[in-house]
Formats: C-alpha cells, sequence, structure tokens
C-alpha cells in the first residue's frame, strides 16, 4: 500500500489545443491592451477582443494580477528571443537598431504594466528575479557582436545604452510618445556608429 509520503503529487495535464490558443490570444490581446490602456484595461474587452467569454479568461486568470505576470514574462521572452533571430537574420547594426525599436514596444506594455507590477514586488512574486537580467543580457550580446564586426565604436558600455534607452521609459506619455520614442533610437545609433571602423 502506497503511503502518504510516497505518493506522487497528480500531474498537472497539459492543455488541449483549442484551450492553448485561446490561452495565447488572450495574453496577446491582454499585451496590446495594457500597452495602449494602461493595466485598467478591461478584461471584459479583453476577452471579447480574443473571441472568448470573460469566463474562458478567468480560467486561465484568476486574477488581473496573474494576467499581468504572464503579459510581462511574455514580453521578456520575447524580446530575448527577437536578439537571437534578429542576430541571425541581420548585420550586427542592423540587429541591434531593429531589436532597441522592440524594446520601445516592450517599454510601452511595461509602463501599462507599472501599477500591478509594483505590486507583484511588494507581494514577493517570483518574477523580477526570474528576468532580471535577461534583457540586458540579450542587448550586451548585439552590442558587442556589432563592436566586434566594427559596426558601432569599440568603447560602447552596454549599461550606458540601456541606460539611454531607460529614459524613453520616464517620458512623458504623449500621443506621439511612439513616433517620438522611435526617433530617438535612430539618433541613438547614429551616436553609436560614429567612428566605428567599419564605417570609415
Amino acid at each position: 500500500m502506497t503511503s502518504e509520503a510516497t505518493r506522487e503529487a497528480p500531474v498537472q495535464k497539459p492543455l488541449r489545443a483549442d484551450a492553448q490558443r485561446n490561452r495565447e490570444k488572450l495574453v496577446e490581446v491582454a499585451a496590446q491592451a495594457f500597452a495602449a490602456d494602461g493595466v485598467d484595461a478591461s478584461l471584459e474587452d479583453i476577452a471579447k477582443r480574443a473571441g472568448v467569454g470573460i469566463g474562458t479568461l478567468y480560467r486561465h486568470f484568476p486574477t488581473r494580477e496573474h494576467l499581468v505576470e504572464v503579459v510581462y514574462r511574455r514580453e521578456v521572452e520575447g524580446l530575448c528571443h527577437a536578439a537571437e533571430e534578429l542576430a541571425r537574420e541581420h548585420p550586427a547594426d542592423v540587429a541591434l537598431e531593429l531589436w532597441m525599436q522592440r524594446f520601445v514596444d516592450y517599454i510601452a506594455t511595461k509602463r501599462g504594466l507599472a501599477t500591478s507590477l509594483r505590486l507583484l514586488l511588494t507581494t514577493n512574486s517570483t518574477l523580477f528575479s526570474d528576468t532580471s537580467g535577461r534583457v540586458s543580457g540579450a542587448m550586451r550580446s548585439l552590442i558587442e557582436a556589432a563592436a566586434a564586426a566594427g559596426k558601432i565604436r569599440a568603447d560602447v558600455d552596454a549599461s550606458d545604452v540601456m541606460h539611454a534607452l531607460g529614459g524613453i521609459y520616464s517620458a512623458p506619455n504623449t500621443p506621439d510618445w511612439r513616433e517620438r520614442s522611435g526617433r530617438l533610437v535612430k539618433l541613438l545609433m547614429d551616436g553609436l556608429r560614429f567612428g566605428a571602423r567599419g564605417s570609415r
């Protein structure tokens, strides 16, 4: 007879294909809604735009904070994956610039989630310990590759670039915020390319 100590914990069943699609669509739509409308975006509207009922949303994400955490993890994963993909498909400096433009989208979502992210931090969520350093590590790999290829200055410090991009986060949330942020990325890339040995 199996004792309580040796009894295995039940294994959580994987989601059915249709349920997995619903979950992925909800996360995708929620990321767009939070970026556009902030963390108070209507969950009912998110469910409707994802083509499901509000009950389906709550089955996947029992609380708003749960949805916020999953959306944020998705954004970090997407940003890190984009660094690898862009590095394979483009010259090193182009990959860096495209990634920084993608970083603007990440910042937009993070700004929308700011209130709930602060709440998650106070509740000791593992969210930040799990994701800390991954974004800066992705940027560092792109910068080092571009510098090694002579496409940007050799004396570039990745933490300085991250600090410069971080300024976009605190910029006023005006209607033209994304457009201005895109221009700032281009200006930053002009500075990184200036004096690079490959540009002579």
